[in-house]
C-alpha cells in the first residue's frame, strides 16, 4: 500500500478521546478503551475516515473485520470503500459451516470464527480492527482469510499498542494504525 499518514491535529483530536482503563480486563493490562470516541459523532467520523484513508491504498474488494468493536469500524470502512463486508466472530455465533482458529492473547487465550465461503479465493481483503497489541488476533484472522483463499492486501487499526510488539506476529503484511501508543 501507499503511505498515507494522518495529520497530527487528526490524531490529536483522536487520542484525546481514547480512555485508558488500568487493570482491564485483569491486573497489570491497561486497556485503551474507543467507546468514548465512537460516542462522538464528529470523533466517530474522523476515526472512520482516518481508517479508510489508510485502507483504500490497498484497493480492496471486501472488509473482513473481527468482533465486536471492529465490526462497527470494519462496516462504516467498507460502506465508504464501497466495498463488502464480512465479519470474524466468536465460537458459536454464526449460522452457516465457518473455519476456526484459536490463538494466544496477552492474559489467555481465544477462538474466532469466520464463515467458510465468506471470502472467495483471490479476493482482495483488508482486515480492520480496533486495537493491536499481541497480534495474535490478527494474525489468527489473516489465517482465516488465507485459508479461504483470499489475498491479505492489509489490515488497519485504529490503536496500536506497539510495545506489545503485534507486528511480529504479522510478518510480510501491511499493517496500518491510526494511533501508536
Amino acid at each position: 500500500m501507499t503511505e498515507p499518514t494522518i495529520p497530527p491535529e487528526t490524531s490529536d483530536r483522536l487520542r484525546s478521546q481514547v480512555r485508558d482503563v488500568p487493570d482491564f480486563p485483569k491486573p497489570g493490562i491497561l486497556f485503551r478503551d474507543i467507546t468514548p470516541l465512537l460516542a462522538d459523532a464528529g470523533g466517530f467520523q474522523l476515526a472512520v475516515a482516518s481508517l479508510t484513508d489508510l485502507a483504500r491504498p490497498a484497493r480492496p474488494e471486501l472488509v473482513v473485520a473481527i468482533e465486536a468493536r471492529g465490526f462497527i469500524l470494519g462496516a462504516a470502512v467498507a460502506l465508504r470503500l464501497g466495498c463488502g463486508f464480512a465479519p470474524i466472530r466468536k465460537p458459536g455465533k454464526l449460522p452457516f459451516r465457518t473455519r476456526r482458529r484459536t490463538y494466544a492473547l496477552e492474559y489467555g487465550t481465544d477462538t474466532q470464527e469466520m464463515h467458510e465461503d465468506a471470502v472467495r479465493p483471490g479476493q482482495r481483503v483488508v482486515l480492520v480492527d480496533d486495537v493491536l497489541a499481541t497480534g495474535g488476533t490478527l494474525a489468527s484472522a489473516v489465517e482465516l482469510v488465507r485459508e479461504s483463499g483470499g489475498t491479505v492486501a492489509g489490515c488497519v487499526v485504529l490503536v496500536e499498542i506497539s510495545f506489545l510488539k503485534g507486528r511480529a506476529r504479522l510478518p510480510g503484511v501491511d499493517v496500518r494504525s491510526v494511533l501508536v501508543y
